[in-house]
């Protein structure tokens, strides 16, 4: 297990470099050119002071998250082709700087929903909640005004291009089913594989957040079967899952240690991080701890041991905690508290395994 970390640049995060650099095994820095809007092409200038700041802090720039796909793809317009020959250019791009792992997504108009950033917790902590009846209710064009947050921060997923345009892409994604979005994404799939297999990439989709439609909108990367079919749209080792714990957790009836098994060979990145679901469908997310939520945390770093992950992963969403004012669900102090615990699985994973061959080596 490669341990990395989310950065989200100089003026862009409130963790710094030198803070990240002080956690124990995190070696590189998760990263994106966060103000080029999905579609274009992205910049070698920007690209590369990304990766002169990384490797003067002495981290490695492996992993990209994310490189956004163009609602014109998703909805395969005849403009997608254009968009696609876009991501193509920047896959290049990437993989001279030394890229080896690209996650995206594709869920239409929202890469993730939750109807609080900020809620509170007993113990003083906040964390991201999602409320099942308010999303049921609410009118999504005017969801925009419920996010409350630092507007010098960007959101990923939440673009401004893109939400100026919600009315617009709402009507867009009427006539498209699950089936039109399975076409599309294959679509896309043929086109940047080949593309990525040729300069060494991964390419590693995302789950969706949460994990089924909202506001009348399909979601399609949300279940086991759904990533085997996804799989079989191109058989290519350079055609994977950015499998996160906490999206697939949201769902109870997702057995995330049973996908660890069987699609070992195709994660080259993985999200750990816990929530919490409650029995009317509402979830919060909260420390990484095993018992603190309903996610079953240690079973599934044991399955990418036993498996022989040597992927890169990261912790995912962290609590607000010690009163740290962050981008929510970013913040450091959780995040290394999450990263410590998962090291802590890891090496006890680890010491049992050494001490079990040394007893088949006295016999």
């Amino acid at each position: 297990m490669r341990m990395t970390f989310r950065w989200f640049g100089e003026g862009n995060d409130t963790v710094s470099l030198d803070q990240i650099k002080q956690i124990p095994g995190v070696e590189g820095i998760v990263w994106a050119l966060h103000d080029v809007p999905a579609g274009e092409e992205w910049p070698m200038d920007k690209i590369l002071h990304i990766r002169d700041q990384a490797h003067r802090a002495g981290f490695h720039i492996d992993v990209v998250e994310s490189v956004n796909v163009h609602e014109d793809i998703k909805l395969g317009l005849p403009s997608r082709d254009v968009y696609i020959d876009n991501y193509k250019k920047t896959i290049e791009k990437l993989g001279q700087v030394g890229v080896k792992v690209i996650c995206y997504n594709f869920m239409p108009v929202f890469d993730w929903v939750r109807t609080d950033l900020f809620k509170e917790a007993a113990d003083g902590s906040t964390a991201l909640f999602y409320e099942k009846s308010r999303i049921e209710d609410v009118d999504p064009l005017r969801l925009v005004d419920k996010i409350n947050v630092n507007p010098s921060l960007t959101m990923p997923g939440w673009e401004p291009e893109r939400m100026q345009h919600l009315a617009g892409l709402f009507e867009a994604y009427k006539e498209v089913t699950e089936e039109h979005l399975w076409d599309n994404l294959g679509y896309f799939l043929k086109e940047i594989i080949p593309v990525a297999a040729k300069h060494g990439i991964k390419m590693a989709i995302h789950p969706d957040d949460p994990p089924w439609p909202i506001f009348g909108l399909p979601r399609i990367m949300t279940s086991q079967d759904n990533f085997r079919r996804f799989l079989k749209l191109v058989d290519s080792p350079y055609n994977g899952i950015t499998l996160c714990s906490g999206s697939l957790g949201a769902n109870t009836g997702n057995d995330i240690v049973s996908m660890i098994h069987e699609f070992t060979d195709r994660i080259p990145f993985a999200h750990i991080r816990n929530v919490r679901v409650f029995d009317n469908g509402d979830f919060i997310e909260t420390s990484h701890r095993t018992e603190d939520g309903t996610v079953d945390i240690a079973g599934i770093v044991k399955a990418y041991y036993e498996t022989g992950f040597n992927g890169y992963a990261r912790p995912d969403h962290g609590r607000h905690i010690w009163e740290e004012q962050c981008r929510p669900g970013y913040g450091l102090y959780d995040r290394a508290l999450g990263i410590m615990y998962l090291w802590g699985l890891w090496d006890s994973l680890k010491r049992v395994e050494h001490k079990q061959r040394k007893k088949v080596v006295a016999k």
